[in-house]
């Protein structure tokens, strides 16, 4: 009986495996359908029951999502962009916020001092499209290219832990976002706040200035949302 026991949890572990591989190698992307139980026991060439386990692990794990009636979904990259997740659901926006400005001043600096030609290069195109989508009046698009131009700052510390929490935080601080609805959402997008500072000092490898123009940015964000919530009392 044990043995069988080991077997089982081996080929259930196996195939917990194979589906994560799906979701981090981005063959099944990020909020995607994933194939039914049926489908996926017989490419697998084990029973449902076995695939069921999986599924209900990689869901416990934050990386899936059941929908009744519906099907399963992606709905995170790794287990620690789904713990990240199932956390700032819960969160106060300033929390999310205050550690938001932690990970992007400190990467400002850093970037400072490593950045490479490329990695300048990279950090005024995503400024360009963040520009783009503020001129077009775009909210969602603006909070994209935002996250996106402060990933090309994070990318540029050439730091892999920092890259990775980075990416994790802002997969689950998108879906923030957009759970919190207009709130945060109008908070980030009320007033606008300028970029190129950042980039600027990043491009001359101040750190002094990148840290404290990253700093800056955020300060407003907080003081907004400080302010909004004040008001709705």
């Amino acid at each position: 009986m044990s043995l069988r026991t080991a077997q089982r949890a081996s080929l259930v572990d196996q195939v917990i495996d194979q589906l994560k591989e799906q979701i981090t190698s981005n063959s099944w992307q990020m909020h995607a359908k994933i194939p039914t139980e049926t489908v996926l026991a017989e490419q697998l060439g084990v029973g449902r029951n076995t695939v069921r386990e999986a599924v209900r692990a990689l869901t416990h794990a934050g990386l899936l999502e059941c929908r009744q009636g519906d099907g399963t979904y992606v709905r995170a990259t790794s287990e620690l962009s789904g713990a990240m997740l199932r956390r700032l659901r819960t969160a106060e926006q300033l929390e999310i916020l205050e550690v938001r400005r932690a990970l992007e001043v400190e990467a400002a600096r850093l970037a400072a001092t490593r950045r490479t030609e490329a990695d300048i290069a990279g950090i005024e195109a995503a400024l360009a499209e963040r520009e783009r989508a503020w001129e077009r009046g775009e909210p969602d698009a603006f909070v994209e290219t935002d996250l996106a131009f402060h990933m090309a700052v994070v990318r540029a510390t050439h730091n892999q832990v920092l890259i990775d929490l980075y990416e994790d935080f802002s997969a689950a601080l998108r879906a923030s976002i957009t759970a919190a609805g207009t709130s945060l959402n109008s908070t980030l997008n009320s007033t606008y706040i300028p970029h190129e500072a950042i980039a600027r000092a990043i491009a001359v490898g101040d750190a002094a200035a990148a840290e404290r123009a990253g700093h800056a940015c955020m300060e407003h964000i907080l003081i907004a949302l400080t302010e909004e919530q004040e008001l709705s009392l």
